[in-house]
Parts: structure tokens; C-alpha cells; sequence
């Protein structure tokens, strides 16, 4: 069985993991999560305006050596898949490469999110790892990336970027992904700039790069909750993604993310939900230089957080914490990807109680990343 990389409900029927989405199913602590999102640094290369986790940028790391420690602990606690992400860039610690190969020999499927501006340092480990990389790029041209990504020095690196992407195209053995958030903002003088009219030109050179998929998404605001846009922009961005269409086949998709899907269906800033226990947040969960958190809508949230694992294991912090901290109809009002598994987990419930749930067939392809 072939999974959608978006349908995170189906990938809840994995035989592998099944034991584990039973424990969550039932309300209880889980014997460990079955996917971590870690965040190697806080440091970032790039100075986005619109960056979600500006907050939080160049407050910590974690040494080398307790990186590696980490991803020691992940396999002994048997995690079957990690993305590297972070407030920060992932690949710019030093000790990544070798997260990346200690991950990668023992079996855990391993994504990446990154800047794509340091692929070429990693190169090797990536092809030979990765199970996905996933690139925020976010413009079709080198002026519209300076005005949303510039780097420090308020120049736009978009040609470093796809150069960087292009190597990897050709090196890589798991799938790339050119992302694209469509963004707008007014600038002081009141001109209001955007890049929802580069996605034609952006799917188009995603497909000549050798990416395996283009994924457009919604802004997020600081509270999580999916920025509106005026019809005329959705309408044009819906046009450009139906011409760019004509790429797809020979291993080239055009994906729509749950953001976007959000916009289109016009669902409004606010997800309610009328649940008090995330039951994913003893399935994934989100390790960071400051802190542990149950996922990573939460990052830097103190009201959230579960442990350090700077100074304690995470088997340690796993065993001792309480991932029910957070209250889902009162803390998660925003858009969350993972709220249709929540509801799922909650019939597989009601299901085995009732004796009607079936244990799932194993598959001859799986995705380990709920």
C-alpha cells in the first residue's frame, strides 16, 4: 500500500505503528512516540519578516555531542520517523550530518525542512538518509525571494537555493518538495507587496529542477491560525495551480496542504474543536533547545512544555511528563493538520470497545510520518 504524504488519517492504519495508535486511541500514555520533530538549533542563516518563529531565533542549541546522544535515545526508544526542522535551520549545527547517519543506518525514516540554503554542506548525508526534503522557498524569482527571504545582509540568495536543489535532484534517493507560502505584506509607505503571482513560474521551475512535488500553503499568523486573503488572490492562485497541472506525471505532483485547503473551503481563522485530550500528542511530539513541547503548533509555549532534554533523557522526560497539559478546545483554536486524526483516533476507540475495529493488514510500503 502506496500512502498520500498529506493523508494523515490512512497512515494511522499502519500495522508497524498500530500498538502504539491503540495506546493513544485509548486515552493513556503511550509507550513513546512514534515520530519526533527535532530542532538541532535556534540559528538561522535567513532574516524573513514573516518568520512564525522570529521569537524564538538564536536563544540555544545543543552541543554536538548531545545531538548525537539524541539521536541514540530516539533509536533506543524505537521512534520510527524524525524531521529535522526547527525554528532555526536544521542543517546549519554542525552535528546534523551526523544525526542524519545515525538515524538513517539504524532504519528511522528521516524528512527535512530546511532553507535549502546549506544543502550543498550536507549533501552526501541527505542523499543517503533522507527519506524527504522539503525546501521553503516561496518565490518563482531572485527579486520576490529578497523581498520575503532575504539573509542577513538583506540579499537574496534564491540562485544559491536552487542551485543547491538541483544537486540534490540529481544525488537524492528520497523525495524533494519545493514549497511555496503565499504571502502579502504592506509596507510602511502602504504598498502592499506579495508573491501569489509567481506560483506558475515557481511550480514550473520546481518541475525543471527535478522536484518530486510542489506544495502551496497558507500564512500562518503569530497565534497559528491560517491567514484569509482576499478572493482575487485565491482565485489567482487556484488558476496558476490548475495550469501548473500540466507538469504532473513522471514522478512530479502538485500538492495542496491543509492550509490551502482551508482557505478554499473558506473555514475562517478558527478550528473549533470540542476535545480536551490531543490524543496524537502521545504519538508525536516536538524536542528543541529549550525545551521539550507536545508538539510543535507549541513551540516556546511554557504552558506546553514537558521537559528538557538539554540536561534529561527523553526516555526520562517521556516517562515522567504529562502530555495531557495541553487542552485542545481551549489551547489549539487554530488550524491544526493533525485534528482529523484526533477525531480518528477517537472512532478507533469506540471501535475497539465495540470489538469492530480490525487490526490493520500489514502493506508493502508505509510512511511513518502521522
Amino acid at each position: 500500500m502506496t500512502f498520500d504524504r498529506l493523508d494523515l488519517v490512512s497512515k494511522l492504519y499502519q500495522p508497524t505503528g498500530w500498538p502504539r495508535i491503540l495506546e493513544a486511541a485509548s486515552g493513556g500514555p503511550s509507550g513513546g512516540p512514534l515520530v519526533v520533530d527535532l530542532d538541532p538549533t535556534t540559528f538561522c542563516d535567513l532574516a524573513c519578516p514573516e518568520c512564525i518563529s522570529g521569537k524564538l531565533l538564536n536563544q540555544g542549541r545543543f552541543t554536538p555531542e548531545r545531538l548525537a546522544e539524541l539521536a541514540g535515545e530516539l533509536v533506543e526508544m524505537k521512534v520510527r520517523a524524525v524531521v529535522l526542522i526547527g525554528g532555526g535551520e536544521p542543517l546549519a549545527h554542525r552535528g546534523t550530518r551526523t544525526v542524519l547517519r545515525v538515524l538513517g543506518e539504524a532504519g528511522i525514516a528521516i524528512g527535512v525542512v530546511t532553507n535549502g540554503t546549506l544543502i550543498r554542506q550536507n549533501l552526501a548525508e541527505l542523499a543517503a538518509y533522507a527519506s524527504w526534503v522539503r525546501v521553503s522557498v516561496d518565490a518563482g524569482t531572485s527579486d520576490t525571494y529578497r523581498l520575503f527571504r532575504p539573509d542577513r545582509k538583506g540579499r537574496s540568495v534564491f540562485d544559491k537555493v536552487i542551485g543547491n536543489m538541483r544537486l540534490l535532484a540529481e544525488a537524492k534517493a528520497g523525495a524533494l518538495g519545493y514549497s511555496f507560502l503565499v504571502m502579502t505584506r504592506q509596507e510602511p509607505d502602504g504598498t502592499v507587496v506579495g508573491n501569489h503571482n509567481e506560483v506558475l513560474r515557481a511550480a514550473e521551475l520546481a518541475h525543471d529542477i527535478g522536484c518530486d512535488y510542489f506544495e502551496t500553503k497558507a500564512m500562518f499568523d503569530d497565534g497559528h491560525h491560517v491567514v484569509q486573503v482576499p478572493d482575487g488572490i485565491l482565485a489567482s492562485v487556484e488558476e496558476q495551480l490548475d495550469r501548473a497541472r500540466q507538469w504532473t506525471g513522471d514522478g512530479f505532483e502538485i500538492v495542496d496542504s491543509s492550509t490551502l485547503t482551508s482557505l478554499r473551503n473558506r473555514v475562517g481563522p478558527v478550528q473549533e474543536k470540542d476535545y480536551h485530550r490531543c490524543r496524537v500528542a502521545e504519538l508525536r511530539t516536538l524536542v528543541t533547545p529549550s525545551g521539550v513541547y507536545v508538539c510543535s503548533y507549541h513551540r516556546g509555549n511554557a504552558g506546553a512544555r514537558i521537559g528538557d532534554a538539554v540536561t534529561d533523557s527523553l526516555a526520562d522526560i517521556w516517562r515522567t511528563s504529562d502530555r495531557g497539559i495541553v487542552d485542545p478546545s481551549r489551547d489549539c483554536r487554530f488550524h491544526c493538520a493533525r485534528h482529523r486524526s484526533n477525531l480518528e483516533l477517537d472512532r478507533i476507540r469506540s471501535g475497539t470497545a465495540a470489538g469492530t475495529m480490525a487490526v490493520p493488514e500489514p502493506g508493502s510500503e508505509e510512511d511513518p510520518f502521522i
